[in-house]
């Protein structure tokens, strides 16, 4: 069996760090915005680049919260991919904007900037670029598209924790807010729900944290109507030691994700991910296209060897947005979800593994 990620091995290779900081924590007794919260903001900010991290209880919640800092409200448009987790849209529409779907670069799948710049209108407030599978989306030219018309950027950082943009900047340093999940198979995942936003607004980081506690911004004083969205100290004390190995374990996905581009050049219809020349891909998903991709997907698993489809369905054409945008027509979206197929690959991955996915790849291909 080869899984998606294996995160049973990258336990056991950290169980004894983890678990003394477990400990440290219980004997602390703080469990809630305790010591390693705070650390583990410190530290991110740091790493990112910014001033600061607001430690919250999902990728989700990040995306939620920093839209509301950002002052997007009812009425107002914010433009967004549709090739993405429905949590980018389902963010958009918690604060009552709505969420102006635009096409993909088809080499890239991250967000067109062209057509960015063309879905503009006097109620865009923001642009809330994804950062899809890794690589940083072309944050230059939105950032030019945004100046011109006084917009805010949110980033969506939930796949691309340690990536870098073609100036050697990264992910999350770069719009008013980014916006990070800890979930499990990511980068760097806990054991359970987390996200993180960055910021280098003071304005903006304050707010963050009056919204995710009830809106308090001290003990029974609320100043506004708030949420419940607080990182857990455990889950920062295993981000924690995550955080220390990330380059390492960004460098690996790199390792495997360069054997399975030498294994699979030149095959007949099968297109390989796109890696920009300049800046850091940190490889969450290595996602290959291909018209037979199903019968590549069914050979791997009856060899079980896992493999998933991100995304199968582009969010204008989910059945809560469907008949809201029955006239948006993004052809490439609708095409990359049609054939897109994503490969096992984690840091542990051997080379044999990677070895033996290419192979009956190759085999089903070249069979045809």
């Amino acid at each position: 069996m080869i899984p998606m990620v294996d995160l049973k091995t990258q336990y056991q290779n950290l169980r004894e760090e983890i678990e003394a900081g477990l400990e440290q924590a219980f004997i602390g007794g703080r469990f809630i915005l305790g010591p390693n919260v705070k650390a583990f903001e410190e530290e991110v900010a740091a790493y990112v680049g910014v001033a600061h991290g607001v430690g919250v209880a999902s990728g989700t919640d990040a995306l939620h919260l920093a839209l509301l800092a950002a002052g997007v409200s009812a009425g107002d448009e914010v433009i967004t991919t549709p090739f993405t987790f429905i949590a980018t849209a389902e963010a958009i529409c918690y604060v009552g904007a709505r969420p102006v779907f635009v096409d993909i670069d088809e080499k890239t799948f991250n967000i067109d900037t062209e057509q960015v710049a063309a879905a503009v209108t006097p109620a865009t407030r923001a642009i809330l670029p994804v950062h899809l599978f890794g690589q940083a989306a072309d944050m230059a030219a939105l950032e030019v598209i945004a100046a011109r018309h006084n917009l805010s950027i949110i980033e969506d950082c939930a796949q691309s924790f340690g990536a870098d943009t073609a100036d050697n900047r990264k992910t999350g340093s770069l719009g008013l807010a980014g916006c990070f999940s800890f979930f499990p198979s990511k980068n760097l995942g806990c054991y359970g729900d987390g996200g993180l936003i960055t910021t280098s607004s003071e304005r903006v980081a304050e707010h963050l944290r009056v919204l995710r506690d009830h809106g308090s911004w001290q003990r029974y004083h609320h100043s506004e109507l708030g949420f419940n969205s607080r990182l857990d100290e455990l889950q920062a004390v295993i981000l924690r030691v995550k955080l220390k190995y990330i380059d390492q374990y960004n460098a690996e996905r790199r390792r495997v994700a360069q054997r399975y581009g030498e294994a699979l050049a030149e095959l007949p219809d099968c297109i390989l991910p796109y890696q920009e020349p300049h800046g850091t891909h940190v490889y969450h998903q290595y996602t290959l296209l291909s018209p037979h991709r199903d019968e590549i997907r069914a050979a791997l698993a009856a060899q079980e060897i896992a493999s998933a489809i991100y995304y199968p369905i582009p969010l204008h054409r989910q059945a809560v947005f469907e008949r809201a945008y029955q006239e948006t027509h993004l052809p490439i979206s609708e095409r990359v979800a049609s054939q897109c197929l994503s490969l096992p690959i984690f840091p542990e991955m051997s080379d044999l593994q990677v070895d033996r996915v290419a192979a009956i790849i190759r085999s089903t291909l070249l069979g045809k």
